[in-house]
């Protein structure tokens, strides 16, 4: 699978949703020859309908809720004579991509965090039938079924996070290893929304990345996309740190490290310790090996990756190192 700059990445939406209402319960007398009074045999009416959340490893995006916003689900049927039980409404089920948080938009609590594929949730339940009258008591309407305006936020769930500044290469990163093929040019902001891509490490591990569109300085207050990129970092096991080191738009490389990581711890503190891997990138430009060399001069205890990923030098040997965090990622069940 992989995700292209040309489909619509939605990571946000609005909706409303409505579970079924109960059936009314049934007010009837069965009447003979012999007792023209009768006796009481309405059937209560069925449930409605609720409305159930799905995590669906089919679905990428919340696309879908850009065209349609409203969902009900469907009522219960009446009682009727004869001691009948209306019918049960049958429940809506709604899919949605793994990792989708679900709030209540009037107070912002999150009612569910549908995290892995499989997982659901009833969000709204459907209101209960009504009694009937066949046990000789009055019959009663049927309860109105719930309903909920929700927020719905995408936080990615990618193996590995390709961050950094602007025009890093992260977009030249992704399409190399994977076989992604997002928009790529010569100016920050190109991406937009996050670029996906599976790619195989070895034999027995294949993963997802993602390339986060470049953060700035202010991400965690929200300035640029800050919130809703730096939400997409947090399920992550890993993070390649890219950092543009030829300094094409004059910036500090050093400096460009230093501020993105203080963005990570400034945003959430979990953030700020995943597991990260330093890649030099641009190395093939002339004025690289200056800045190297600065580099290493002011963390001299990082261990970092020196890449050109417009050629393909040292990003086997930087995947290999992605390969071997990962898997002690998962030894050690962080």
């Amino acid at each position: 699978m992989t995700h292209k700059e040309g489909a619509s990445f939605i990571d946000e939406a609005r909706i409303f949703v409505k579970a079924g209402d109960g059936g009314d319960g049934c007010s009837s007398r069965f009447r003979t020859i012999i007792n023209r009074i009768g006796s009481p045999d309405g059937g209560p009416g069925g449930d409605g309908a609720d409305i159930v959340f799905s995590a669906d490893q089919n679905i990428h995006t919340l696309l879908d809720f850009q065209f349609r916003q409203h969902f009900k689900a469907s009522c219960g049927t009446n009682g009727s004579s004869n001691h009948k039980k209306g019918h049960r409404g049958e429940d809506l089920i709604i899919r949605v991509p793994p990792g989708t948080l679900i709030r209540d938009a009037n107070t912002g609590l999150i009612l569910r965090d549908l995290a892995k594929v499989g997982d659901s949730v009833i969000i709204a339940k459907g209101g209960h039938g009504g009694r009937g009258n066949s046990r000789g008591r009055e019959s009663t309407p049927g309860s109105k079924g719930d309903e909920l305006t929700l927020l719905l936020e995408l936080k990615l769930i990618a193996d590995v996070g390709i961050i950094g500044y602007p025009n890093a290469g992260k977009s030249t990163l992704i399409s190399k290893i994977s076989g992604a093929r997002p928009k790529i040019a010569s100016y920050p902001f190109t991406t937009k929304s996050p670029n996906l891509g599976v790619i195989k490490l070895d034999d027995d591990l294949r993963v997802l990345v993602a390339d986060i569109p470049g953060l700035i300085e202010g991400a965690h207050r929200g300035r640029g996309l800050g919130h809703k990129l730096l939400r997409h970092v947090e399920r992550t096991k890993v993070l390649i740190h890219l950092v543009d080191i030829a300094a094409t738009d004059a910036r500090s490389p050093c400096s460009d490290y230093l501020k993105l990581n203080e963005e990570l711890k400034l945003y959430s503190k979990e953030l700020a310790e995943k597991l990260q891997i330093i890649a030099l990138n641009k190395i093939d430009s002339p004025e690289a090996k200056a800045h190297i060399k600065e580099f290493k001069k002011r963390f001299p205890r990082k261990k970092y990756y020196e890449i050109s990923a417009i050629t393909g030098k040292g990003v086997d040997k930087l995947m290999k190192a992605v390969c071997k965090k990962l898997k002690s990622v998962k030894d050690e069940k962080i």
